[in-house]
């Protein structure tokens, strides 16, 4: 992340090689369907070309692709080199044919960050979106619903004292009662896809010296929120129910979810997919457009040591994003597309 620069121009090289004209924003890299028609509805193919940084554990180079047995080794060929190719592999088939709606390819940065230069910052370039695919390891599986992700500092203040004299007010004890709260509350409203919201308690920091009664704790709390509620919803729950000083760090990565009649999860299942809501983030949580999470691989093998993706995942992937597009432009053209255009477009 934030290193891109050279597997952006890569990405823009092999796009040459088939006369695809892109252009490149900072280290994102985008592109059209040759014949892209503003009355059309307008699907996004969406995956990230940044990694996370080699995991210690690594026996291999991270950084030199190797095929054995069946498997591509490499930093990124799980998480998300097989379904960025993948995608754009789809987009290259489609690219000249006449379709009925139009393919806008983003490959983009700073996914495994967060970061805001990367689909953040490229999509007031891309113009009106009507849904998305959203390329991450899931089996070719498709996530109908993602939690999004709030992070939280919190602070308590009590009173310093010395604490050998029954002074003060021990800011760490009033933190624990906080984080009892948090620990054991429960949400009123629960996701058919996604479960509960999730909050977890994961950095604390409070104290100076063994003899001082500490006037400030400070903790973090890691909020995975599901559909039923809004990041601001869930933050105004918790500053109501914790007597810490809340601040959230961002509101910006939002929980989604698609409805089961939309033209995109009808064309899953008619490619067998199976639906699921994921518990991990991806930049689908920056999208305000229906969308889909589903592509080659496999979550639990990203940023693990030695990473890889089978070589028959990469030829099964492609092939099924192929049939998945097919299928929507097949659902489109059963229903309006105008009005479809209208509602998504909301």
């Amino acid at each position: 992340s934030r290193e891109e620069d050279e597997t952006a121009a890569l990405i823009g090289r092999f796009l040459d090689t088939y006369g695809i004209q892109w252009q490149r924003s900072g280290n994102n890299i985008w592109a059209s369907n040759k014949n892209f028609d503003a009355q059309k509805p307008t699907l996004l193919l969406n995956s990230h070309h940044d990694t996370v940084k080699p995991n210690p554990n690594y026996t291999l180079d991270p950084f030199r692709p190797l095929e054995k047995d069946g498997r591509l080794y490499g930093l990124g060929s799980n998480d998300a080199g097989g379904c960025l190719v993948s995608l754009i592999g789809t987009f290259i088939h489609f690219y000249e044919k006449d379709l009925s709606n139009n393919l806008v390819l983003a490959a983009t940065a700073e996914e495994e960050i967060s970061g805001k230069n990367g689909l953040e910052a490229l999509l007031p370039e891309l113009g009106a979106l009507d849904c998305a695919i959203v390329g991450e390891p899931t089996g070719m599986q498709m996530a109908v619903a993602e939690k999004g992700l709030m992070v939280i500092d919190a602070e308590v203040t009590g009173k310093s004292g010395h604490a050998a004299r029954d002074t003060g007010v021990n800011s760490i004890y009033l933190a624990m009662e906080d984080i009892d709260r948090v620990r054991n509350y429960q949400f009123e409203k629960t996701s058919q896809w996604l479960g509960p919201v999730k909050m977890t308690v994961t950095i604390i920091d409070a104290g100076s010296q063994h003899n001082v009664i500490p006037g400030k704790c400070q903790y973090v709390i890691d909020v995975r929120t599901n559909d039923s509620y809004t990041n601001e919803e869930v933050f105004e729950i918790l500053q109501n129910e914790l007597d810490a000083t809340l601040k959230a760090r961002s509101f910006r990565m939002k929980p989604s979810f698609i409805d089961h009649n939309h033209p995109l999860v009808k064309a899953g299942q008619n490619i067998d997919c199976e639906l699921f809501g994921s518990p991990t983030s991806s930049d689908q949580t920056l999208l305000t457009i229906p969308s889909v999470k589903i592509g080659p691989g496999m979550s639990e093998r990203s940023h693990s040591p030695d990473e890889f993706i089978y070589l028959d995942e990469l030829s099964d992937g492609l092939d099924k994003y192929i049939k998945l597009v097919e299928e929507f432009g097949k659902e489109l053209d059963c229903g309006n597309k105008e009005n479809f255009k209208k509602e998504t477009s909301l």
